[in-house]
């Protein structure tokens, strides 16, 4: 009776430990599944320009869509691995948008503080294997050539060893010339970024708030991997703006939708949902990239957060705005495949 229950107990140990290690394997196997499927970077790998589309490592047409930060010196509590971690987990962003402000209170007053807010931002997308952009968010960076040389000459430095890496160096010029002032300013910033980063996506402003993108035509700049940035606003821009970029596309240029809203364009006013489901379906059948206008809890339309919400993630549908539920839905449902 004793040898049978001793036998009885060699058994149970030896099943319990046959149980034991089916289950790491299986969690492990888990694990290394959910990381990869969450990893959008190792899928798509370095980017690059064929024609007028952003191609990944593969040379297969890709779109990137994900959310922009607001300026950094005002909206800089959102620039943290809590906020980030969400977007991605949770909206299904596969880019975010690190607009750092340059003035008033940005860059060029506290140059320290505000690069510190943009490399955690970085350090964040390379941890969770998304793309990143980093935008100099200006609307005068002619004026600021010298600091913006030496601000990307060192994040190339720093990071331009990572696919993640996006360079956006110009956000919204204004009422400028291309050939005269945006060009001659992006050729320059261009080329201290090419000295550490031969080859991750850089994306140029055009005149008139990134709304000129036909500008470029046959005026373009001599770099391989330069696109264009395409700006719009939903309840204030129409056809006539989707006929502009047209024409930008017919010529072959890539274009970037690095920034638009479901506002008006002063970042308020009601959203026209007629006119924002022709923009998405356009963006669609374009293949256009694009990041949504913004992360903030401030009082306005274009604000993804309600400003009651304090909280940096976990948010629930009452305390999103309605541009913010809108477009949480959209990414959701156009993007949960990629991360399968």
């Amino acid at each position: 009776m004793n040898q049978i229950k001793k036998y009885n107990s060699i058994i149970i140990i030896f099943i319990s430990i046959l149980i034991i290690l089916a289950c790491e394997d299986s969690e492990g196997i888990t694990e290394q599944n959910d990381n990869s499927a969450l990893n959008i970077v190792e899928k798509y790998g370095q980017l690059s320009i064929n024609g007028s589309n952003l191609v990944d490592k593969s040379g297969e047409v890709i779109v990137l869509r994900g959310m922009s930060l607001f300026w950094s010196q005002w909206g800089g509590v959102y620039y943290n691995e809590e906020t980030i971690s969400w977007l991605r987990d949770d909206w299904k962003c596969t880019v975010i948008r690190a607009s750092m402000g340059i003035e008033p209170d940005g860059y060029i007053e506290n140059p320290e503080l505000e690069y510190g807010k943009i490399t955690t931002v970085i350090d964040v997308c390379l941890k969770l294997g998304i793309y990143v952009i980093i935008d100099w968010h200006d609307h005068n960076a002619e004026n600021h050539k010298e600091q913006a040389v030496n601000f990307f000459k060192k994040i190339s430095e720093d990071y331009g060893e990572y696919p993640n890496i996006i360079y956006e160096i110009y956000n919204e010029p204004l009422n400028v010339s291309w050939s005269n002032v945006i060009k001659p300013y992006a050729e320059s910033v261009i080329e201290a970024i090419r000295v550490n980063d031969s080859d991750n996506i850089i994306i140029v402003g055009t005149p008139n708030w990134s709304q000129d993108v036909e500008s470029v035509i046959n005026n373009t700049i001599a770099d391989d991997n330069v696109m264009y940035s395409f700006h719009f606003y939903t309840s204030t821009h129409k056809e006539w703006l989707r006929n502009k970029c047209d024409l930008a596309i017919a010529a072959n240029i890539p274009i970037f939708v690095s920034e638009w809203g479901l506002s008006e364009a002063s970042g308020n006013g009601d959203i026209d949902f007629a006119e924002s489901n022709l923009w998405t379906n356009y963006l669609e059948e374009n293949n256009l990239s694009w990041c949504n206008w913004s992360i903030m809890n401030k009082d306005e339309t274009s604000a993804a957060i309600l400003s009651s919400t304090s909280t940096l993630s976990n948010w629930e549908n009452n305390q999103l705005s309605l541009s913010g539920n809108t477009i949480r839905d959209y990414l959701i449902r156009i993007n949960s495949d990629l991360f399968d």
